[in-house]
């Protein structure tokens, strides 16, 4: 075997550790196309009591024998640190692996099963991302995998608690608008109706809707006899 040849099996196989390292995973989503139907605002005044369900959680589901619990000592690390880092106003959270292993001195493998226990148990979602990688060349790849951007959850057993404590959540900006877009709509149907059917319409309560009916009827009879 020639040094050229030994050269270019070393070079090859660097080359493919380096390809492997920049695999992108299945599912991804380009960055900047997803994040607005995960994101939802946090409330201030969620952390302490969703920790707490958290906690309790842990506990209640710890297996006799065992040290931790289904989320464990570092998935209720690395809940917290999520609920500190989080922007509350648009619940934007995309911390990379690397940030919350320096921020709690946690090893990866540590990291990522406390991601996957906490999404598992239902107190995070995510969503993984790429991005173009800038003035790329050659036959590499073009996109790169980025950081997941991530949803803080309330799981539906520790809802009703944590929303007596803080109130509901707020209603997403998206649903807001929707149903603002189908007042309107409705607002324009029912003007184009002939008035006993707007009240039919607009009225919900039988016994209100038939004594406007009525009115109605009244009004539109004035109006054909002064016509």
């Amino acid at each position: 075997m020639t040094a050229r040849s030994l050269h270019e099996i070393i070079g090859g196989k660097a080359s493919q550790h380096g390809l492997s390292r920049n695999r992108v995973r299945r599912d991804s989503r380009p960055k900047g196309s997803c994040e607005a139907r995960l994101w939802r605002p946090v409330s201030k005044r969620q952390m302490g009591p969703a920790m707490i369900a958290a906690e309790g959680y842990d506990r209640q589901h710890k297996q006799h024998g065992k040290r931790n619990g289904p989320l464990g000592h570092v998935g209720l690390e690395v809940l917290r640190a999520l609920y500190r880092i989080v922007c509350h106003r648009s619940g934007r959270l995309e911390p990379s692996i690397d940030y919350l292993m320096g921020k709690l001195r946690r090893s990866r493998d540590a990291i990522v099963r406390a991601l996957k226990a906490l999404k598992d148990h239902g107190f995070l979602d995510w969503i993984r991302r790429t991005e173009p990688i800038p003035k790329a060349e050659g036959a590499g790849p073009r996109i790169r995998q980025i950081s997941n951007a991530y949803r803080l959850c309330i799981p539906e057993f520790a809802r009703v608690i944590v929303e007596r404590i803080i109130g509901p959540a707020p209603v997403p900006a998206d649903v807001v608008q929707a149903l603002e877009q189908h007042h309107i709509e409705l607002a324009e149907m029912v003007a184009q109706l002939p008035l006993r059917e707007a009240v039919g319409v607009s009225v919900h309560n039988e016994a209100l809707a038939a004594a406007l009916a009525r009115l109605a009827d009244a009004l539109e009879e004035n109006e054909r006899e002064s016509a």
